[in-house]
């Protein structure tokens, strides 16, 4: 036989093996261990029958599947590829999720002389709890050991897929798939026969005897309900026998979703191993696979889980056993290797083999991040991280009528949660959902409908992820009734849970309606809804609300808990519903019923809860409208004090009024007030009185004393004042002159320098014997020329506007 690229073989069935199914966490093991953390490997000795294990409670958990891994040992497998086929294999114990799951693993050749076996069943049907997976660890090891003189070196398919169908039915086992069993058949899809003599007496008919043995066994497995999912490599594979062993097996599959029906897969190398198995094993098992991102260490790879899912497992194909691992949440928080840890429970396996996997139970949805390390030398291969998941989903349903008659159409509402109670409500999450129902009961044979959430009649609103259908109950229905929905999509199960009614044998007495006010609260708010019964009998019935399906850890009351309904007629009562404090935020399940109790508790009604429970606000998020309008209004009374006090500075400020000092009706001199030199509406000045000249005006800086210096201030109102040397404020105005000692001051009011014009420390004075461009009686408050100087001048003055 040619077989090009067995290499690929080896990872391929332990990464599948790794990677059966969505994820439960496993019981503890007792295995012993080596300081390293290995398994002790048990004493070679030939595999006991496996003694099956009580099973787990169903109630939750992904379902269990009973599947062998069936390895081409022919002697065209290198050395080399039987040892990485036998890592990969190892690995089956360490990833199956469910513990009432089986595995078997078997090895397959030929026999060609007398000693020989076609086929060794190296791991026996073990039940893939956690001592069952260790036993699966140490028995794969004996794929490693082929032996030429136990199995011939052909490719005897008949024997291969007989040994696996007889494991996999065997007693104790059903005969129909309630237990999904399946044949991952690893090949070069090539029967080699021809030197085996229990086929015949020579090379030709031996191989068309093999041929028609093959069918025979074909149809074996197909009347024993097991699916055979045949898998091959290399570049000379036999398509067409690959595709006939796919069709000759069992067709039913885990669902009715496009896919789930068993097919043959080929790859042309091993690069493309991880990829193909992984779709692969996802189809075959119900479940969805999400492809992440690859690299080679050290780096961090991301791969997303879905809000839907509630088992899964994060598979990271590392290909060399020294690429170290370590996972982090969407939160960006490391998560343990084992236990629980925020809601999720979680265990690793592989960390010493090629292929490591994560799995979890109740995953954070979000993009994870496993970061890779390796030592040198151990980086040039690349890794891939995937993640393989299953959304297992609760079913809540209300029908309507309650208690249906015979012959009646009833409506058939269903909503979905998942396993925390989180309902379901992005339609995106729910893409090509199929949802049915089947309705049972004693007088009529099982009907089945379908729902649909299109928002054509039944159906209220479309993409409200609320499927409705209708159903006439037949006419020879009578006694109990069951209900049970069915939920398909990949990657999506349903826990089939029954909803049991009663066929009323005439017009009820009692009728209601029932309705839940949608709402958005805080935990503490209350919901309302509205009872409207109608009693028809001549006695008051006393009808009691309940609360079904509620979302885990939700703290739901209704009140009143019951009430009477009147004889004779309608009455609308109105109620409430309390969500207690310690409620968990998001989507509340569940639905409020209400019961009759004066007619054996028969339920009369029932509405979904279309409630949201969100986070109260904080002191912020309450009050900052408050805060934001209090603030706006201390800015605006800012702004209007600020406006008030500027424009009193403008009506104080002296800037540009020009002081005249006069002597027997003649200006001596003159000295304007320049911008910043009136702080507070005051300008200090004295008058210098030399020897021998003119008395001038000189300002002083900082306001000086009130011995020392003259003021002339300015008041809010515009008023001036001057208070003279040691004497007390007396009025000034504008233009007449006021006495100051031996001399007089007229004040006028100039123009105010331009904003941000620099003050200068002189003021123009008249020049000595000279004349001004302002003669005495001058009233203009003009100043002499910036050229005109005196003998009183200092040097340079004509430099200067003002002086000290």
């Amino acid at each position: 036989m040619q077989w090009t690229d067995k290499g690929g073989a080896l990872l391929l069935a332990g990464a599948l093996l790794a990677l059966s199914g969505p994820f439960a966490t496993p019981t503890a093991s007792g295995a012993p261990r080596t300081p390293a953390g290995k398994v002790a490997a048990a004493p070679a000795a030939p595999s006991a029958p496996a003694v099956p294990t009580a099973p787990a409670d169903p109630a939750e958990g992904p379902d269990p599947i009973d599947f062998a891994v069936v390895v081409d040992q022919s002697a065209s497998l290198a050395d080399e590829d039987l040892a990485r086929e036998t890592e990969a294999a190892a690995l089956i114990g360490q990833g199956e999720i469910s513990e009432r799951s089986r595995a078997t693993v078997i090895g397959f050749g030929s026999s060609e002389k007398p000693g020989q076996s076609p086929v060794r069943e190296v791991c026996q049907l073990t039940a893939v709890d956690a001592s069952g997976r260790q036993r699966l660890s140490d028995c794969v090891q004996e794929l490693r050991r082929r032996d030429p003189a136990r199995t011939g070196p052909g490719t005897d398919f008949p024997a291969a897929i007989r040994q696996a169908v007889t494991r996999l039915t065997g007693a104790g086992t059903p005969k129909k798939p309630a237990t999904p069993k399946v044949v991952f058949l690893l090949t070069d899809g090539r029967l080699d026969v021809a030197d085996s003599p229990e086929y015949g007496s020579d090379r030709e008919s031996r191989q068309s005897n093999g041929a028609r043995r093959l069918t025979e066994e074909l149809a074996r497995a197909r009347s024993a309900g097991v699916q055979i999912w045949p898998l091959g490599f290399g570049k000379e594979i036999d398509r067409a026998a690959l595709t006939a062993m796919a069709e000759g097996g069992y067709r039913g599959a885990c669902s009715e979703v496009p896919g789930s029906v068993p097919r043959m897969r080929v790859v042309d190398t091993s690069a493309e191993i991880d990829k193909v198995l992984q779709e692969t094993f996802a189809a075959a098992r119900c479940a969805r696979i999400e492809h992440g991102t690859v690299g080679k260490p050290p780096t961090d790879l991301t791969v997303v889980i879905p809000p839907i899912a509630t088992d899964g497992s994060l598979t990271v194909a590392k290909r060399d056993p020294k690429v170290q691992v370590t996972y982090y949440d969407p939160a960006g928080r490391k998560v343990p290797v084992r236990g629980e840890f925020d809601g999720s429970e979680f265990e690793v396996s592989g960390q010493n083999g090629p292929v490591e996997a994560l799995r979890v139970k109740n995953p954070m949805p979000g993009r994870w991040r496993v970061h890779i390390e390796a030592p040198v030398g151990h980086r040039d291969r690349e890794v891939a991280v995937r993640a393989i998941w299953q959304g297992r989903l609760r079913s809540t349903v209300v029908l309507d009528p309650a208690s249906p008659r015979a012959g009646e159409q009833v409506k058939v509402e269903v909503r979905m949660q998942t396993r925390r109670g989180v309902v379901v409500t992005d339609p995106k999450q729910l893409a090509g959902l199929a949802v049915a129902a089947d309705l049972s009961g004693a007088g009529f044979q099982p009907v089945s409908f379908r729902l649909a959430d299109d928002g054509k009649a039944p159906d209220a609103k479309a993409g409200d992820v609320r499927f409705t259908g209708t159903l006439t109950v037949p006419e020879g229905a009578t006694g109990d009734l069951e209900l049970v929905t069915r939920m398909e999509a990949p990657g999506v199960t349903s826990d089939r849970r029954p909803l049991h009614a009663v066929v009323a044998a005439e017009a009820p007495l009692v009728t209601a309606a029932l309705t839940v006010d949608g709402a958005t609260v805080h935990p503490g708010g209350t919901v309302r809804g509205t009872l409207d019964v109608t009693n028809n009998d001549s006695a008051p019935h006393t009808l009691r609300l309940a609360l079904g399906d509620q979302t885990p850890g939700a703290e739901l009351a209704v009140t009143p808990a019951t009430v009477t309904a009147p004889p004779n007629r309608s009455t609308s009562i109105p109620f409430t519903v309390t969500v207690g404090e310690g409620t968990p935020l998001g989507e509340l399940g569940g639905q409020v019923t209400v019961v009759d109790t004066g007619d054996g508790d028969r339920v009369l009604r029932g509405a979904f809860l279309d409630v949201r429970v969100v986070a109260p606000p904080t002191w912020w998020e309450r009050w900052w409208k408050a805060v934001a309008g209090g603030a706006a209004l201390l800015l605006l009374l800012g702004l209007f004090v600020g406006i008030r006090l500027a424009a009193r500075r403008r009506r104080r400020d002296l800037t540009g009024v020009t002081l005249e000092l006069c002597q027997e009706g003649r200006r001596v001199d003159s000295l304007t007030v320049r911008r910043g030199q009136s702080p507070g509406g005051a300008f200090a000045f004295g008058v210098d009185e030399p020897y021998g000249a003119p008395p001038t005006l000189r300002r002083i800086p900082g306001g000086g004393s009130s011995s020392t210096a003259h003021v002339l201030r300015r008041t809010g109102t515009g008023e001036l004042l001057l208070r003279p040397r040691g004497g007390g404020q007396v009025p000034v105005r504008t233009g007449e002159p006021t006495g100051l000692g031996d001399h007089e001051l007229v004040v006028r009011a100039g123009r105010p320098a331009p904003r941000g014009a620099r003050a200068t420390p002189w003021a123009r004075r008249p020049s000595r014997g000279g004349t001004r461009s302002g003669g005495a009686g001058d009233t203009s408050g003009g100043t002499g020329s910036a050229g005109d100087t005196g003998p009183g001048a200092p040097p340079g003055a004509s430099d200067y506007d003002g002086h000290f």
